[in-house]
């Protein structure tokens, strides 16, 4: 796809241009987790990031105008940089970074995906995705003669095992009727949906919708692995509905207090934005492999960050 009328393939970003956007980003990040407010960071976050923070911030600043008395600097190091080549716009690369949120020993090593995003020759780079995931989890990417990766297409990916541009209208439809059933088992597709079907509380129902979020800035984006898979990242939309029976209220917490519009009567909406890290296997991977407790072959999702954007009472 081109863009702007341009043709040549080249590199997204040269590896200066790549640690000036993830310096850039963690010192925005910094200056607003340490005042909670979202405008000091708002120029450095984008798509499923983005909506996550920005609202973060604002639930966390009323609720502590005075800022964050726990604020500790986020750390990124150990930086490594995936840069595509590729024609036209957007252009993206992923940042593999050490962060400091572990450094405490007591949790498991994990390594700091963040995918930063550029639509446009003016515009700035922007941190659309962010994953945290094992070391063993980051596969090897596919690299030409030079050492620059191969985007995933943003159409068209017959190689694959399931078309990436489709994964979160796939996501999202598998949580509501259980199929196409393309996701390894776990905890965030199998696990989830057993989880909201067998949600049970005295004098309370609950609801679940999810939708597809597949545009612009919270558009899929991947990389081509050595294997001939891909890591993919996308972004979903997720509404839960609680509703109480007379005489009862849900409960609401100060987080959503933050973000509440209307009021809670019988009737509570959390709407929540999610991103989510998966690998997909090239067309035909595990084909005929009985042995791999159904895995082989499906698309593995590696790490979800949701996080709530709004609520509405009723």
């Amino acid at each position: 796809m081109t863009v702007h009328g341009e043709l040549a393939v080249v590199p997204s970003a040269t590896k200066s241009e790549a640690a000036r956007a993830l310096s850039d980003f963690t010192a925005a990040y910094n200056k607003a987790d340490k005042a909670f407010d979202p405008e000091l960071d708002a120029d450095r976050v984008t798509g499923a990031l983005g909506a996550v923070n920005q609202a973060g911030l604002k639930a966390r600043g009323k609720n502590s105008p005075d800022g964050n008395p726990a604020h500790d600097p986020l750390e990124l190091t150990d930086a490594s940089y995936v840069i595509p080549k590729k024609a036209g716009w957007p252009r993206w690369f992923l940042a593999d970074t050490d962060s400091n949120r572990d450094k405490d020993g007591g949790g498991t090593d994990t390594r700091w995906l963040l995918m930063f995003l550029r639509t446009g020759p003016d515009a700035p780079w922007k941190a659309a995705y962010l994953a945290a995931v094992a070391p063993s989890q980051v596969p090897e990417f596919r690299v030409d003669a030079d050492g620059w990766a191969e985007a995933v297409p943003a159409e068209g990916g017959g190689e694959l095992a399931t078309e990436p541009a489709g994964l979160s209208t796939t996501y999202t439809k598998y949580l509501q009727e259980g199929a196409p059933d393309v996701f390894a088992p776990g905890a965030t597709t199998s696990g989830w949906r057993d989880a909201r079907e067998n949600t049970r509380r005295a004098g309370f129902s609950y609801q679940y919708v999810d939708q597809p979020l597949k545009d612009g800035d919270f558009a899929p984006l991947g990389l081509m692995t050595k294997d001939g898979g891909a890591l993919v990242f996308f972004s979903s939309k997720h509404f839960e509905r609680q509703t109480a029976a007379r005489g009862l209220r849900p409960e609401v917490t100060p987080d959503v207090e933050a973000l509440l519009t209307g009021e809670v009567k019988s009737t509570l909406t959390k709407e929540r934005v999610s991103s989510q890290l998966v690998y997909v296997p090239e067309a035909g991977a595990g084909a005929g492999d009985a042995a791999d407790g159904g895995t082989a072959g499906k698309v593995r999702v590696l790490n979800r960050l949701p996080g709530l954007v709004a609520a509405q009472g009723s």
